[in-house]
């Protein structure tokens, strides 16, 4: 077990009381009383755009789940990836820090494959290692992406307890097959798509039963939470839907108007359903903070297979606010008020020092941290607690936010999505102009470029490109390591998915 090297900490709770020191050079402080310190649940949709829910403007995809809980919580309006692919985004997650710090961004693949021989460097502290620091029993449960050789495994980075796919839904392919048509198949079988289900660093099922996986997350995200009811827990729940191919179980299978896509978003939100309810039951649910959001931008370019990012342009693989932007709701019932809207800049990197904060431990003071605690919004004492945020492709900045205006400063090579060959461009999408300037306040579809008009605001956005540039610094990409050929994991045939 690794611990966070840090001086003496002060702690908040939720009171802002002091609450006892935690470790100085790796030794284990006092925790806080248990009581004190809130339950964790992170909810990851796979590729679900800003327009897949109801909440946010679907009008034939029911999630009255998730639709409740924004109700009883707080909607984010613009709330952040850390970059428009998974293993990326899932990366800048867990790290709390942009991927490109730690190796977890490339420009020859865009995400780590079955055969990748890199993963989350052991240098790393993850969101899991610092809670399980302070006490909290610790789970992932479903896709994770951040590598498949042992080193790699969510147990090795903090987990107690890992069951799911270690990477996207649509790999382990056997070679020779029609890639595109197969995750479009609504009839697709689950050894279309050889992935093994693992508990722990353990196959259990080769291939995994895609029809099933939802419930199957579901109930041991339940048990894990009955499980550990009297003690402080962390629970990542990552879904492999509805990321293509969509499966759903016969419960659910034609069932949304909005076709498998809409059936495979609606078996999540049961999902959501089923760990709200459970906390209700066991009277967790003021003591336990929910986040529910998606890890990228809906995957373009597959006709109704795709899923919509609302008003927003583009998609994953790409900076446009569709590929980044996402759908993410806080719920924490007496702490956060219900029904809120909040404009808040916000990214996924900030879960970790606003899960530490609650916690009672401190981030990482070694290394550069690029998340920001919410616990100001979630608690309504202020709307806004950052002013810029950076959006990457691979491994170079292409634009920046700061307050409502978002500039476009490079253009590098697009990061393939999963591998797969390159979709059409989305109506509305291209690529953005260096230079190009918005005011995502009045233009979040990104239609006029009004830099022309306000050269001031572009050269000072333009400075905190290059400010940001300069604490960077160079490390290997876990991505771009060369591939083998072989998967990594026992039973897996050469992916059909080539390197680029």
């Amino acid at each position: 077990m690794r611990h966070i090297a840090s001086s003496t900490v002060v702690a908040l709770s939720l009171a802002c009381a002091c609450r006892g020191a935690a470790r100085d050079g790796g030794a284990q402080g006092t925790p806080a009383r248990a009581a004190d310190r809130p339950n964790i649940v992170v909810v990851v949709a796979d590729d679900q755009g800003y327009g897949d829910l109801g909440v946010y403007g679907h009008p034939t995809i029911r999630t009255p789940n998730i639709d409740r809980m924004a109700a009883e919580g707080l909607k984010f309006t613009q709330f952040y990836a850390a970059a428009p692919l998974c293993t990326p985004s899932r990366a800048g997650f867990v790290t709390g820090r942009l991927p490109v710090r730690s190796g977890m961004a490339g420009d020859r693949n865009g995400v780590l494959f079955p055969d990748s021989p890199g993963g989350l460097p052991q240098s790393e502290i993850t969101i899991a290692e610092a809670l399980k620091d302070r006490g909290y029993a610790t789970a992932a449960i479903g896709k994770w992406h951040l590598g498949d050789l042992p080193q790699y495994m969510p147990t090795e980075h903090g987990f107690d307890h890992y069951f799911g796919v270690p990477y996207s839904n649509d790999m382990d392919s056997p070679a020779g097959i029609d890639y595109r048509a197969a995750i479009v198949d609504e009839n697709a079988k689950p050894e279309t798509f050889n992935v093994p289900l693992l508990r722990d660093q353990q196959i259990i099922e080769r291939p995994a039963d895609q029809h099933t996986l939802t419930k199957r997350y579901t109930e041991e995200a339940v048990r894990f939470i009955r499980d550990n009811r009297a003690r402080p827990f962390f629970l990542y729940l990552a879904h492999n839907q509805p990321h293509l191919p969509n499966f759903a179980s016969p419960a659910f299978k034609g069932r949304s108007p909005r076709g498998l896509y809409g059936d495979a978003v609606e078996e999540v939100d049961w999902s959501v359903g089923q760990l709200l309810a459970v906390l209700r039951e066991l009277s967790l649910d003021r003591r336990t903070l929910v986040v529910f959001t998606s890890d990228n931008g809906p995957w373009l370019g597959f006709g109704l297979g795709s899923g919509s990012a609302g008003l927003l342009r583009g998609g994953k693989g790409s900076t446009w606010e569709g590929g980044v932007r996402e759908p993410t709701i806080a719920w924490w019932p007496g702490v956060i008020a219900p029904g809120g809207v909040s404009t808040a800049l916000a990214s996924n990197m900030d879960i970790f020092p606003t899960a530490v904060e609650l916690a009672g431990g401190e981030v990482p003071r070694d290394r550069e941290m690029d998340g920001v605690s919410l616990v100001p919004v979630l608690r309504g004492q202020r709307e806004q607690v950052r002013d810029v945020l950076f959006y990457y492709q691979g491994t170079r900045l292409s634009a920046v936010r700061k307050g409502p205006w978002k500039a476009y400063v490079a253009m590098p090579p697009r990061a393939q999505p999963e591998g797969a060959p390159p979709p059409r461009a989305p109506a509305g999408g291209g690529s953005p102009t260096p230079g190009a300037l918005y005011n995502l306040n009045a233009d979040p579809s990104e239609q006029f470029d009004v830099a022309a008009a306000n050269p001031a605001v572009l050269a000072d956005l333009q400075r905190e490109a290059e400010r940001h540039r300069l604490t960077v610094k160079p490390v290997t990409s876990q991505l771009d390591l060369p591939r083998t050929g072989k998967s990594n994991i026992p039973g897996g045939a050469k992916t059909s998915i080539q390197p680029r």
